[in-house]
Parts: structure tokens; C-alpha cells; sequence
């Protein structure tokens, strides 16, 4: 028998919950607090379901049969109305602020949990930083191609053609992320690529004549700043990695033993682990170094406190201080002085010098095979590389001791 409003104010609460049906599917429930709360019961793929629809007297008897005839009317095309609240809910949820500010922080949040480098989050909100006078308080999934296009317009035409093509791509992981999330529905960085002016490639001071690099050797060895900054200046040109891995070397990293130093992918450009030996030169550097620092975190930690690395200018600063300016030398140029001089002699595989280097290959099939090769080449090579910087260093005039490379 159908449910009238007379009997629906009637109904007094139990010790149990207890149903009131109406038709249809639809019922009362009546719990022992006195709360009476609209039920609509179907079927779905064979299961018994079950949608709540609200409570009375806020949803009246003649509302709860419509809602539970729109309902009845999505089972009949298949669609279960349990499951879809759920996730209008959830999607609700997740969209309840959807500016472009909030979600690119959300994204930077969930990197950082993941372990990205500081570093790395560093640039990320920087490049947030960028994009907030502009987008930061607009609607993630409102925002197109064109007016993203003109916020990395304003950057390029300031002079910054890297900075905006970073940006962009920075821009185009939060959008993914919102996508994923369901807060958008496409990545409009995406046709943005191309449309930026390209950036003018840069290239890292160097010196790569022997003579010169001699004279560089013994300025650090003169250089009267602080005991871990001349360390890391000694260890740099050893070991051929970026400023920013060499800075951020930590102890546990390091295995005396085997002379090796093993870099975490979390702090590798190209987000693999690497591997780097080390010759007799760089071991002694860093056994000299850990009498001062080997009780901290970091190899090089920062002059105000041991829980973070030197200061990324750090290195650069020290070559100033020795009479380098950067248009001479810097401290990613101790790279390409090793790249010139050891390809220029001829003596090594050029694979095994990129390998050293953590250079990516662009070939997937060469890459899986330079991950496991060139290592006894590379040990052997390292500690060339290192016996050259000492007889350089003492004024030497050294040529390349074979021109026959090692066998791989």
C-alpha cells in the first residue's frame, strides 16, 4: 500500500531500524534516534543496491518518488544511480577548488612526496611563481591554449626564451595532473609546443687548453676560502658530474672500499641511478674531507647548517675569487674540459666518455647496453683522467699516451 504524509508523521522510532515502503522500490527508513531517511531499492547486474535520497521532512513523499523514478529510469538504461552519486561526490570533492594555483601546489606537493630533489621543487614553484600573476585564480579546466600561450608570451619577450619554454612544460605536467584528477579535461600546454621562440643554446665556459688548465689547478690549490669549498673545488674536475650532484654528495653514497660513488636517481637529470668510479686522487680528496664533515649528511654542507648542501653558487663564487670570470671557466665547464681533452686524445670510446658524463642516449637499444658497459674502461680512464690534472697541475707537458682505445 502506498505511503501517505499522515502515516510518514506517524511513524515512531523503534530499539531497531524499521521500513515504512511506499512502491516501487521506495521506502522510509526509520532509525531508533527518530531520523526517517528516503530509500530507493534496485537491482543492478544481478546485485540488490540500495541509493539514499535524503531525509524527511526536508524531502517530501512526493520528491522522493520522483527522485526514485529518475533513478528507476537510469536502471532501465543500465546505468547504476548508487555508483554515479559516488563519484559525483568524489568528483565534487576533488573540484571544490579548481584554480589553476591550488592544483599546480597539490602537484608540487605530491613530487615532493615522491622524493623529487629540492632542487627540482625549487624551479617548480619558481615556474608557478611565473605563471600566477596570470593564471594563478582562474579555473583549471577554463583556461586555453591562447591565453596560456600569451603568459608564456610576457616571459619570452622579457628576454627569459628558456624560462618560458620551461614553464611551458612545467605548465603541461600540472594540466596532466588535473586531467588525471578529473578537474580538467585536456592539456592545452600540449599545442602550445613549437609556439615559443626557441631558446639560444648555452654553452658553459671551459677551458680546454692543457696549459691553461695547469695554471687553473694550481689557483685551487692556492685558494685561502673555506676548507669544504676547496675540497669541493679539488674533487670537481676528478669526477666529471654536474655542480648540483657534486654538491649534494652525501656520505652513505660513497663506498672507500671499491672506490665508487653511487648517485640516486632522484638527483640525476635524467632520473637514472649513476655510477661513478673514482681514482686514488678523488678517494684521498674526500678521505681529507671526511675528517671535517664525515659525521654530517652531506660531503659539502652548507657554511650555515649541516643539514643542507653548499649553495649552488658556491663553486662559481671560488673560481671568481681565484680571477675566472664566468665567460672563462665555470663549474659545469670542468665537463666539457673533460669531454674536449679526453676525446681529443684519442685514446678512449667515445660511449665510455658520454657514459662517464650520465649523458642520455638517444637510441633505446644503445642505452640499455651503455647502462651495463665501458665500466673497466671507465675505472681506467678515471684514473688516467686523474693522473693527467696531477702532472698538469706540476707544470707537465703531457700528450696522449697511446692512440689505441681500451677493449670494451
Amino acid at each position: 500500500m502506498p505511503l501517505s504524509d499522515t502515516a510518514i508523521r506517524g511513524a515512531k522510532p523503534r530499539e531497531k531500524d524499521w521500513k515504512l515502503a511506499d512502491e516501487k522500490g521506495l521506502y522510509l527508513l526509520i532509525t531508533p534516534n527518530g531520523a526517517k531517511l528516503w530509500r530507493f531499492k534496485f537491482r543492478h547486474l544481478g546485485r540488490e543496491k540500495k541509493l539514499s535520497l535524503g531525509a524527511y521532512p526536508v524531502i517530501g513523499l512526493k520528491e522522493a518518488r520522483r527522485l526514485s523514478e529518475d533513478a528507476r529510469r537510469k536502471v532501465a538504461e543500465g546505468v547504476d544511480p548508487a555508483q554515479e552519486k559516488q563519484e559525483t561526490k568524489a568528483a565534487a570533492k576533488i573540484g571544490a577548488d579548481n584554480r589553476f594555483e591550488v592544483i599546480a601546489e597539490e602537484f608540487i606537493d605530491k613530487r615532493q612526496q615522491e622524493g623529487l630533489a629540492d632542487t627540482t621543487l625549487v624551479k617548480a614553484r619558481w615556474f608557478l611563481a611565473l605563471l600566477k600573476p596570470a593564471l594563478g585564480k582562474r579555473p583549471i579546466a577554463d583556461i586555453k591554449p591562447p591565453e596560456l600561450l600569451a603568459a608564456l608570451k610576457k616571459i619570452e619577450k622579457a628576454g627569459h626564451r628558456e624560462s618560458a619554454k620551461r614553464t611551458r612544460s612545467f605548465a603541461s605536467r600540472v594540466f596532466r595532473y588535473a586531467v588525471a584528477t578529473g578537474r580538467a579535461e585536456s592539456d592545452p600546454a600540449q599545442p602550445l609546443r613549437g609556439a615559443l621562440v626557441a631558446p639560444i643554446a648555452k654553452h658553459y665556459a671551459a677551458i680546454t687548453d692543457r696549459t691553461k688548465l695547469g695554471e687553473l689547478l694550481r689557483a685551487i690549490d692556492g685558494y685561502s676560502g673555506e676548507p669544504v669549498t676547496l675540497s669541493a673545488l679539488r674533487l670537481t674536475p676528478h669526477v666529471f658530474q654536474r655542480p648540483g650532484e657534486v654538491r649534494q654528495m652525501q656520505w652513505p653514497e660513497i663506498d672507500f672500499e671499491k672506490a665508487v660513488w653511487t648517485i640516486p636517481a632522484s638527483r640525476m637529470k635524467m632520473r637514472q641511478p649513476h655510477t661513478v668510479p673514482l681514482s686514488k686522487q678523488a678517494i684521498a680528496i674526500l678521505t681529507e674531507i671526511r675528517g671535517l664533515t664525515g659525521r654530517g649528511k652531506y660531503v659539502f654542507p652548507s657554511i650555515r647548517t649541516s643539514e643542507r648542501p653548499m649553495s649552488e653558487n658556491t663553486i662559481n663564487g671560488a673560481l671568481r675569487r681565484l680571477g675566472y670570470s664566468g665567460s672563462e671557466m665555470t663549474a659545469h665547464g670542468f665537463r666539457s674540459t673533460a669531454s674536449s681533452i679526453l676525446n681529443e686524445c684519442g685514446q678512449w670510446n667515445p660511449d665510455a666518455i658520454e657514459r662517464a658524463l650520465s649523458h642520455k642516449e638517444g637510441n633505446q637499444v644503445r642505452a640499455a647496453y651503455n647502462r651495463s658497459s665501458y665500466w673497466e674502461e671507465r675505472v681506467a680512464m678515471v684514473q688516467w683522467w686523474s693522473s693527467l690534472l696531477d702532472a698538469l697541475r706540476s707544470g707537465g707537458n703531457v700528450v696522449a699516451l697511446t692512440s689505441s682505445r681500451l677493449s670494451t
